[in-house]
């Protein structure tokens, strides 16, 4: 019995031009680059430039992303854009990236689940897909966290930088069996109880102001280890397979050593992991297309490879993706 599968026909990234190092950032707060490194694995980020909002880095994004797989904006009839710093209340950054890049058919929205904000979007763009309602979506992570953070805080502003990248899905039909190309499962969740441990303190429905990041970064190492496990586990039994079977692990760069400790814990072997932290830092929804992009580019990721994603976010969100590439 034949199914719609989402499938990746290609992806594209974008990072500001302006790198932002360890080092420079000792010089902004009390920090040392051996202090950062330790703790995060992070040397650098990108930061946008003050005439970049986050749709202009989502649209060059998805513009590499329509270029590696051969289509045009007149091919897409879904935008998803997955963000927790638009550009504005509303209208939302999908729909300036759809007119930036020409599109004026189908739908465009954003989604918010902050870090795990593109396995969200993803898993939202496949029921679209294989509902046989739209054809082809260009799902985008973008961010600009720089400017929410606070910049005396060196618990926080040390770790996140700016990007964004896209995949380009399409529905096609296939046997319906795990050799399929495309999303063979997905799993989401969400537990608001955790708000207070990463969250932005403003907002237009309660400050009227934008706010900057807090955390509590040992209660979100701890989570962030022990919550994603079970959608990983999810994922590999609804799909009868195992962690040897995986070609590739791209979770959410957040931090080395939650990576770490969670492939260590789902017995990924170390080569396995696509890891990016320590050039992009945590750029939030951006973080697993940005990895996603490296490993297909530098020749890691090929078609037919199993690849699964994971993410968690703040509220607290958390889900995964298993992929046929």
């Amino acid at each position: 019995m034949t199914k719609l599968r989402s499938v990746v026909r290609g992806c594209g990234s974008y990072l500001p031009e302006k790198v932002l190092t360890n080092e420079e950032l000792a010089g902004l707060v009390e920090t040392s680059d051996e202090w950062i490194v330790q703790r995060t694995g992070i040397r650098q980020r990108h930061i946008a430039a003050e005439d970049e909002p986050t749709s202009a880095l989502g649209i060059k994004a998805a513009e590499a992303a329509l270029k590696a797989a051969g289509l045009t904006a007149d091919d897409i009839d879904l935008v998803i854009c997955a963000t927790s710093t638009p550009d504005f209340t509303f209208p939302s950054t999908a729909s300036v990236i759809q007119a930036g890049l020409g599109i004026t058919q189908g739908a465009a929205f954003d989604v918010q689940a902050v870090c795990s904000g593109f396995v969200f979007a993803l898993t939202t763009a496949d029921k679209f897909l294989t509902s046989g309602s739209h054809k082809r979506a260009l799902v985008i992570g973008a961010e600009t966290f720089s400017r929410i953070l606070d910049w005396t805080d060196r618990t926080t502003c040390v770790l996140f930088g700016d990007g964004a990248g896209a995949v380009v899905l399409e529905a096609q039909e296939a046997a319906g069996t795990n050799k399929d190309r495309g999303i063979l499962t997905s799993h989401l969740r969400t537990d608001g109880r955790h708000r207070d441990k990463l969250f932005v303190d403003g907002g237009p429905g309660s400050t009227k102001t934008v706010g900057h990041l807090r955390m509590q970064g040992r209660e979100v190492f701890k989570h962030a280890v022990s919550m994603v496990t079970d959608v990983i586990v999810d994922a590999f039994n609804a799909t009868d397979t195992t962690a040897e079977q995986l070609n590739w692990f791209v979770p959410h760069q957040a931090n080395k050593r939650i990576i770490t400790s969670s492939a260590d814990k789902l017995g990924i072997a170390p080569e396995k992991v696509v890891m990016t932290v320590e050039k992009h830092g945590n750029t939030s929804a951006a973080s697993i297309p940005l990895a996603l992009c490296v490993a297909v580019n530098d020749g890691r990721i090929k078609p037919g490879d199993l690849v699964m994603v994971e993410a968690m976010g703040g509220g607290f969100t958390w889900g995964s993706a298993l992929i046929r590439w």
